[in-house]
Order: structure tokens, then sequence, then C-alpha cells
């Protein structure tokens, strides 16, 4: 009995140590990556909310264009000082500093830089739909949300779920996803529209 209760806590050990190396690996290994999304929102009993889908390009560290085709028709782009946020229907842009922005969002599992494991607390979230989870929790209080799980398989990053703080949670699916291409710098610029209303952080 001993040695069974041994072998299990040995194999959960490895099973934990293999899923938080597969998300270092993939944090230390991808400089740059580009892919499609699909994002399903649900509420906090289940009910399905809201669904849109976009596209995403990100490099190390800080830099991001995180893109919602319509409906939602919304852009976020990090430029490694600041976080811009771009509603086109409403045309108004909300500026934040990188610090308070990214330090501790999802976007910050993506595109930050060494010191995600100071801004999230990481833990294995077993396997599931063909895929090992990671949980990350923000180690922030005042985060906008509770937890996010990355779903890898052999091939890469697979799908984030995100839980926020009413029970809300956020499922995106990823295809397309491409490791370490060449980025054009000006995806990362962002300059507001002419007549759009600007808040936050200038």
């Amino acid at each position: 009995m001993k040695l069974l209760s041994l072998l299990a806590a040995l194999w959960v050990a490895t099973a934990h140590a293999a899923s938080i190396e597969r998300y270092r690996e993939f944090l230390n290994g991808t400089r740059s990556a580009r892919a499609s999304f699909e994002q399903q929102v649900y509420d906090r009993n289940g009910k399905p909310v809201q669904a849109s889908k976009g596209s995403f390009v990100f490099q190390r560290p800080g830099k991001f264009r995180w893109v919602y085709d319509k409906p939602a028709d919304q852009v976020i782009v990090g430029d490694g000082d600041r976080v811009w946020i771009y509603d086109r229907q409403l045309n108004q842009v909300t500026v934040r500093k990188m610090a308070s922005a990214l330090g501790s969002t999802p976007a910050a599992l993506l595109a930050g830089g060494t010191g995600v494991e100071k801004a999230f607390e990481l833990s294995d979230a077993g396997e599931k739909d063909g895929l090992e989870w990671v949980l990350a929790r923000p180690r922030e209080r005042e985060a906008s949300f509770e937890s996010v799980r990355m779903g890898f398989d052999a091939q890469g990053l697979q799908a984030m779920e995100l839980v926020d703080p009413f029970g809300q949670r956020t499922v995106l699916r990823f295809s397309h996803f491409v490791r370490n291409p060449k980025v054009d710098p000006g995806s990362f610029r962002f300059d507001p529209p002419k007549g759009a209303d600007v808040l936050g952080d200038k």
C-alpha cells in the first residue's frame, strides 16, 4: 500500500512538472506568434451569451495586436509602452499603461516576458479533451479575472478558458497557430482615428 501511494504521488508530481514545463517551453521558445481564434462567452449558469472570432499576433515582450471581427469589432494593441483598446462601433479608445494593463491579464500569459510567474500562480489542471491544461491565477487582487486555463497538445497552445469574478466563462479556441513568424513592427503601432474619444492614460 505504501509503495502504491508512493508511486501515485510520484505520478502526480511528474504530471504536474510535465504540464508546467510544457507552458514554460512555450513561453521560452515562442518569441512571436500569430493565429485565428473563435471565442464563446458563457454566463455563470453555463448559458452561451456571446460568440465572436478574430485573429491575433504577438511579439515578446509586451507587443500584441488582438482583433475581433464584427459584430464585436474591437482592436486591442500593446505597443510595449501602452495598451490601446479601440471600439470601432463607439469610436472610442481606452488607453492604459502597459505596466498596469499587462501585469495580470491573459495577454501577459502569451506576450509577457520573464516576469510571468511573478504575476501568476501556475498549477497543473489535468487532462481534458485531449489537451494538457495549466491553470494560472493572478497574484494581483484587482485583476479582471479569477483564473485562466491554457490547453496544450504536441503542436502547442490550442485553447484558453478565462473565468471572471462574476462566474462568466470565456472560451478561446485557436487555429492556424504559427510560432515565430516574421512580424511587421507596424502591427503594434496604434494611432487613434480622427474624432475618436480617447480615455485613460494618454
